[in-house]
């Protein structure tokens, strides 16, 4: 397998980081410091060497360094699927008329269209604290969580998934006019019903080698296996027919559909509206009833299993990154969670508050320490 790796990470005018630079020798890289000293601000600045917004799902201008001039710069020396890549990408600073700059991508300093380029050099899952209440939140928190996993194998989901919400948004404000013309509605939602497919195979596609992931994992891991599913009519229906009988049959649903949407104001059918379904496999009840412990430890688990897949499927190892990941595990999960990063042979970047829960980390970790958008190697 290829590792993912960052050996060298340098942060210009992001968030609190004025210019600050890190250089990695290891696969375990720790970032301790007080809350509030840019740890997951690191973090997410990594994140944007991958296609989307982030770990926190901001929005350009919001990672700009407030002192700085709105501009700034993440760039990387990685060791990746093409060995040795520098990857780099940001904004420039806000022109005088006002019009946001757009975000550029480079790969050893050439520009590439878009960040979709790098995940032919990377591939990168995280998991942050925000996503402790995934499972009792909002059925598109779920989707967004299981499009990030489906991104870390196909890199250019994203771009499908985005181009559909564009083609919705299309078909959507077209039903705003009554006398729309039938014709370009039509056309419109031949795009939708071939991206829709394209998005929905992808994804059933994964949801179901993940699921045998996790199933093999088993009692062999410390952390809870889970069941899942996807609860979308045509993720599932391609399983078992073939794409273009599902496209032409959401085609007609969009056609017949076509005044109840009007009405509401959306397309009520399709899968945008897909929701992933998790059960705690130990209990065999819905991760939702879980308690909070069970659900952040089958959280862990699940990413674990995906960077598995993701391994096993693209020959690249990808590379996490793990927020406040061991700050309520107990001490024998914490040293399962290290052992089970060591096997996978990724490289993994790991932040908390308390030094001490990393005290079973192992001597060949990087331990640095973060105080006020600085980053120091740890004594």
């Amino acid at each position: 397998m290829i590792p993912s790796r960052i050996l060298r990470l340098s942060l210009t005018h992001f968030r609190n980081y004025r210019a600050a630079g890190v250089t990695t020798r290891a696969d375990r890289v720790v970032l301790v410091g007080p809350n509030g000293a840019g740890k997951t601000n690191c973090l997410e600045a990594i994140s944007f060497l991958s296609p989307g917004r982030g770990l926190r799902r901001a929005t350009l201008e919001d990672v700009a360094d407030i002192q700085g001039d709105g501009s700034w710069a993440v760039s990387a020396e990685v060791e990746g699927a093409f060995g040795l890549a520098t990857l780099g990408t940001g904004i420039e600073a806000p022109r005088a008329d006002s019009v946001t700059p757009g975000r550029r991508a480079r790969i050893d300093r050439e520009p590439v269209a878009s960040a979709a380029a790098f995940g032919d050099h990377l591939r990168m899952v995280w998991l942050t604290p925000a996503m402790d209440g995934l499972f009792m939140g909002a059925a598109s928190e779920r989707r967004r969580f299981f499009d990030r996993l489906v991104l870390a194998i196909d890199s250019g989901h994203t771009g499908r998934v985005s181009a559909l919400e564009r083609a919705l948004r299309s078909r959507n404000r077209l039903l705003e006019d009554r006398n729309y013309d039938p014709h370009w509605c039509d056309a419109i939602e031949r795009e939708v019903a071939e991206l829709a497919v394209a998005v929905a195979a992808q994804r059933g596609q994964t949801v179901l080698r993940l699921a045998a992931m996790l199933a093999a994992r088993g009692a062999t891991s410390a952390f809870p296996s889970a069941q899942i599913a996807l609860d979308g009519w045509m993720e599932n229906a391609l399983l078992d027919e073939p794409a273009t009988a599902v496209e032409d049959r959401y085609r007609a649903m969009l056609r017949g559909a076509r005044a109840r949407d009007a009405a509401a104001g959306r397309t009520l059918d399709g899968p945008h509206l897909t929701d992933l379904q998790v059960v705690y496999a130990p209990k065999a009840m819905p991760a939702r009833d879980a308690s909070t412990g069970e659900q952040k430890a089958l959280l862990i688990g699940l990413v674990l299993a995906h960077a598995t897949l993701v391994a096993e499927m693209t020959g690249i190892t990808p590379l996490l990154l793990l927020d406040e990941i061991v700050a309520h595990l107990d001490p024998d999960r914490r040293r399962a969670l290290f052992g089970e990063l060591a096997a996978l042979g990724a490289q993994a970047w790991m932040t908390g508050a308390d030094p001490a829960a990393f005290a079973d980390i192992g001597a060949g970790a990087d331990v640095f320490e973060v105080v006020n958008g600085t980053v120091n190697r740890a004594a």
